[in-house]
């Protein structure tokens, strides 16, 4: 909207001019302000300021002092001054030649504040005429100040926060494990190893996991049987055979004993060449890193045993401390704890929350039925577990989510307490200071928000902030988020900010708010009017904002019928 704009030279030039009955027509366009419209960029107001005087228009013994003003209903805040003088004057300003006549271009900001929204730019002026002053009344050049860029403090509300996950396993995968240990190159299983300790203990937990159905569920029992790596490959494979062979019957003849419907399935080694290497590995040895040494030069079974046997200085050690421990059948029994299902744990938190562990706290959260349910449960978490920081992120995430700031502040803070690099709490954090206009602390919480898809988002909108709004959108790309939405308004993809917007999840008022802005920049006055409608609905405080909203400059009715 280009216009004529009687910047403080112009004013000066009107009275002077006059007095000297010059007959100038005044009415021409002289002074343009970039942007036409004021408007709030990464939380500054930038604007230029170009004049371009005719011939024989500015005195020459005239200095004007122009600074600029921008007003508001209840407030205001001036700019920095530029002074011109005419081509008489002693002095360091610039110069403005009468007869030829000039161009000057002010550049200047002012920070952002939101009662700009509605405002109007002036420039008010000092002037002398030969030293003596001489008033010049104030001039209107533009209007102001379109803010919808620093609505990412309102769009931040609605990204996509970051929750901390529960670690809840319904079906947990576990094993109890016993060894029955051989002689020197025989396979017979011995009643001194099957009355043994872990023997033992294996049979007994079998016998009672199979008893317990509703809690547990038995998978097999896997045998595995080894030969150590001495004695030759043809001998060993044999010998493996045979204890895998042996211990197989008697593990299956214990199983029909307890009457027991348990598969089994089995399988040997005849060299445990990895067994060997793992125990040597963890040994005391002396010369352990020379043996490790040979294992990794030779492949051939028998080139290692031969090479292992030159080492006659440790072949005693081995065979006295590492070898027996290799000669063996290992008892898996497989099975599984079978966790409460989703009813039952609902009923126990009605009934009593405290048998619940916290995994399974955290997890009855994200069944919940309803958000006061899910805050219940999540208070009680944060109660009973108040050494674990994923509660308290969690009821800072909804507080935050109905703009209760300063319960959810409080909150992230006690998670942080907890535990100060938690990303997700971070990343939310990060959140609540751009929500609360304080896009720096902000940047310093997402700098440890790491490098999820919720933190990025995050970091979009404070692209938004900083004003880069390309940047934004590339790290919002398919969030379908109000900060998408607005970042395309800003880079004007009315477009694509039209489809994410109809994608939002949970829409709330300022979906609607920027969709009448999309509106209002592609011309749609029923569109402006239909979503403002809709905004105010939701968000009675949107009234006043839309009629203070440049956007709307232009659809005044439609403001009026809301």
């Amino acid at each position: 909207m280009s216009k004529t704009l009687r910047f403080a030279l112009l004013g000066a030039g009107v009275l002077m001019l006059a007095s000297c009955k010059s007959g100038m027509d005044m009415s021409s366009e002289y002074y343009t302000v970039t942007p036409e419209v004021l408007e709030a960029v990464a939380g500054e107001v930038p604007f230029s300021v170009t004049g371009t005087f005719p011939a024989k228009f500015f005195p020459k013994k005239v200095v004007v002092t122009a600074t600029p003003e921008l007003r508001w209903d209840g407030g205001s805040v001036k700019g920095e001054s530029v002074t011109l003088q005419g081509e008489k004057v002693d002095g360091n300003n610039q110069v403005v030649a009468y007869k030829e006549g000039g161009t000057f271009t002010h550049k200047d900001s002012f920070k952002y504040q939101p009662e700009m929204a509605k405002s109007e730019l002036y420039v008010t002026f000092e002037a002398t005429k030969k030293g003596k002053p001489f008033e010049i009344a104030p001039v209107k050049i533009a209007d102001g100040v379109n803010a919808t860029a620093e609505l990412y403090a309102a769009t931040a509300t609605g990204a996509n926060t970051a929750a901390s996950q529960d670690a809840f396993q319904r079906i947990i995968q576990q094993a109890e494990k016993a060894n029955i240990m051989f002689a020197i190159q025989q396979a017979a299983v011995r009643s001194s190893e099957t009355n043994g300790d872990e023997v033992k203990a294996l049979k007994e937990a079998m016998k009672n996991i199979a008893a317990d159905t509703k809690n547990y569920a038995i998978d097999n029992i896997e045998v595995s049987a080894f030969a150590s790596p001495d004695g030759g490959v043809k001998l060993n494979d044999r010998l493996a055979q045979d204890r895998e062979k042996n211990a197989k019957n008697y593990i299956q003849k214990e199983i029909k004993k307890g009457k027991l419907d348990i598969a089994t399935e089995s399988n040997y080694t005849a060299q445990d060449w990895e067994g060997f290497r793992e125990k040597v590995q963890n040994s005391n040895l002396q010369d352990k890193d020379l043996i490790l040494r040979v294992l990794s030069m030779y492949d051939d079974p028998e080139r290692r045993e031969a090479e292992i046997k030159n080492l006659s200085a440790v072949y005693k050690d081995l065979a006295d401390e590492i070898l027996p421990e290799l000669r063996r059948a290992r008892l898996t029994l497989n099975y599984q704890i079978i966790g409460r299902s989703d009813e039952e744990i609902k009923e126990a938190f009605k009934s009593d929350p405290s048998v619940l562990s916290l995994e399974e706290l955290l997890y009855a959260a994200t069944i919940a039925d309803n958000d006061a349910e899910k805050k219940a449960i999540y208070t009680t978490a944060s109660k009973n577990f108040p050494e674990d920081y994923r509660a308290f992120n969690n009821l800072g995430e909804m507080a935050f989510k109905a703009l209760d700031f300063k319960t959810a502040e409080n909150n992230f803070k006690k998670a942080l307490t907890l535990k100060s690099d938690a990303p997700e709490v971070n990343t939310n954090m990060g959140l609540l200071c751009l929500a609360q206009n304080k896009p720096a602390d902000a940047q310093t919480y997402f700098a440890k928000g790491g490098t999820g898809k919720a933190n990025q988002e995050a970091i979009g909108n404070m692209y938004i902030a900083q004003g880069q709004y390309e940047r934004a959108l590339t790290a919002l790309k398919g969030s379908n988020t109000n900060g998408e939405a607005l970042a395309m308004i800003m880079t004007k993809d009315y477009a694509g900010a039209k489809k994410v917007l109809s994608a939002v999840q949970n829409a709330d008022a300022y979906t609607s708010y920027l969709n009448a802005v999309v509106a209002a920049r592609t011309n749609d006055a029923a569109g402006v009017a239909q979503n403002l409608k809709k905004a105010v609905t939701m968000d009675a405080s949107m009234k006043a904002k839309a009629a203070a909203d440049v956007e709307f400059a232009k659809f005044l009715s439609a403001i009026n019928s809301l």
